[in-house]
């Protein structure tokens, strides 16, 4: 029902980016995707879609994959299932995708078997910390090159709150995905 990973892709790396876009981060990370030729997947909260739709387009038409994250980074655990369900099918009239990753990677498992019927979901096996700000900069580039492998579903954020440990780590794991013959490839499901 989740997928945390891709074990059959030995020679590829899925970068995430969730919570944007955001007009002050994600095209910065564009910019740094190219420079590697990488592709990600950037789960987008359907609010900052609707508010910055330029953002978004520019997402698209680099070659990216969407995935959804929610309208409002809900905390979907204290929520009904209805009003939680409801919040993310809202979210897609914005990001029209196939893939969901709930907001902290929480979920009720009532609301994940409804989602499902419609969704991907899409969780993570290495996770950067860049939005934890007692994380270092260089702790937060081990965070991924210590744990990254084949199929490995990496999560960094493009939003201002991680902004100091993603422009540190971001070109660092680019450069070593790219220095070990590692693809960064979108997800596709």
């Amino acid at each position: 029902m989740m997928v945390w990973n891709f074990p059959d892709a030995s020679g590829e790396v899925f970068l995430t980016f969730d919570d944007g876009p955001c007009p002050d981060v994600t095209p910065w990370v564009l910019e740094q995707l190219a420079k590697y030729d990488a592709k990600a997947t950037f789960f987008c909260l359907g609010k900052n879609a609707e508010q910055h739709p330029e953002v978004f387009q520019a997402i698209l038409d680099s070659g990216h994959a969407v995935g959804n994250h929610t309208y409002s980074h809900q905390k979907g655990w204290k929520m009904s299932i209805g009003r939680y369900v409801e919040d993310v099918d809202f979210a897609d009239g914005f990001l029209h995708t196939n893939l969901l990753r709930p907001p902290y990677g929480r979920i009720k498992p009532a609301q994940a078997r409804i989602l499902a019927e419609r969704y991907n979901l899409i969780m993570w096996d290495v996770l950067s910390e860049d939005y934890n700000r007692l994380v270092s900069p260089r702790k937060c580039v081990k965070n991924v090159t210590r744990h990254v492998k084949g199929g490995s579903i990496v999560v960094f954020h493009d939003s201002r709150k991680s902004e100091r440990n993603l422009r540190y780590a971001l070109p660092r794991v680019l450069q070593f995905l790219q220095e070990k013959g590692v693809v960064c490839s979108k997800i596709e499901i």
